[in-house]
């Protein structure tokens, strides 16, 4: 899926105010602003129809129609660009979304690179704008976010099959020729949908950070090289010790991932990541805390998680990535927690 650059008018509607939004030859009317972070908005969009033909419109595009909406709802995150490195982040983006179909990864349903005229005589900027599914119940983090407001927390079953979930999804990327890693797996990146009788579905989003997972390190400016990528796209509280504090010489792979997933599993039943604490610890190091795995483990739920399953994140959470379970380990053992809960 390569980027379309698309003529200055499609967006006239919605730069002028009038909130119609072309992307390729596909309209849609914006419903309401869902969220936004740094130089990107999320909106809620509903596609709007010719009346010509029942099979215009996206449905005529996409190959996987289980991906077309029931209402003609969709999210559309909008970003702004204002130097060509941006532009090349939202390329990579696009292209390495492209790369991915698996149903726990969110997929990009379509796209549009326009370029927009500045005030500034000759000058010209562009804006994206990408297609989603949407998920109207949030992500991870927002659920978690309520939930410890009312003092609830995630059921052991409902823990594990979140888990299991994103653990697919990773899966996928990790098994590419080459692997992908995510490279920020963290509860904010993670959307959930509520399903009446069975544990919520959940997504892997956002891969503006997603990369080749192995990278060799052969000297000191490799690896400050690495630890200052990493600084600006690994949330700092998921991300792993090597991505802290790189070797000179090491051989990185998709195991930083297995981190984050270590992480996020401790906030799937916590609330927050294992480490966040000693961002509010006078004299504490976030990143002394992640190097040396200093995990401190709450009091609640009553009835108490069990031990396995505390178990199960620090198996993951090993500083030494050579010794850290990789995906297909995590796969088989978060199996047999399940079938260990209905036995």
């Amino acid at each position: 899926m390569g980027c379309t650059f698309s003529g200055l008018n499609a967006l006239y509607d919605a730069v002028n105010g009038g909130g119609d939004v072309w992307i390729n030859e596909n309209r849609f009317r914006i419903v309401r602003q869902l969220g936004e972070g740094g130089f990107a908005f999320v909106y809620l969009v509903k596609e709007l129809l010719s009346d010509s033909s029942s099979a215009s419109g996206l449905a005529s595009k996409l190959k996987d129609k289980s991906h077309l909406s029931d209402d003609g709802t969709y999210a559309m995150k909008k970003v702004l660009i204002q130097t060509n490195d941006q532009l090349e982040l939202v390329r990579e983006e696009i292209r390495v979304s492209s790369l991915f179909s698996h149903p726990n990864l969110l997929p990009l349903l379509d796209h549009a690179i326009i370029a927009v005229k500045t005030a500034q005589e000759g000058s010209w900027n562009h804006e994206a704008y990408l297609l989603f599914p949407v998920h109207l119940d949030g992500t991870l983090l927002d659920n978690a976010k309520a939930m410890k407001a009312k003092k609830e927390h995630f059921s052991t079953s409902d823990v594990l099959h979140i888990f299991r979930q994103l653990c697919a999804g990773l899966k996928h990327m990790h098994n590419l020729d080459p692997p992908y890693a995510h490279n920020d797996v963290k509860p904010g990146n993670v959307l959930l949908t509520h399903r009446k009788g069975q544990p919520p579905l959940a997504i892997l989003m956002d891969f503006g950070s997603a990369r080749p997972a192995r990278r060799q390190i052969r000297s000191r400016s490799e690896a400050l090289q690495l630890q200052e990528w990493a600084s600006e796209h690994c949330s700092a509280p998921f991300r792993a010790p090597e991505l802290w504090d790189c070797p000179s010489h090491a051989d990185i792979d998709e195991r930083t991932d297995v981190w984050s997933l270590g992480c996020t599993l401790y906030a799937i039943m916590y609330g927050v990541s294992p480490f966040e604490y000693a961002l509010g610890e006078s004299g504490g190091s976030l990143q002394l805390a992640v190097v040396n795995a200093q995990i401190k483990w709450p009091a609640g739920p009553n009835p108490a998680y069990p031990e396995t399953l505390r178990k199960f994140v620090t198996w993951m959470l090993q500083p030494q990535a050579t010794v850290r379970p990789r995906i297909d380990d995590i796969l088989i053992h978060v199996d047999k927690l399940i079938a260990n809960l209905k036995s």
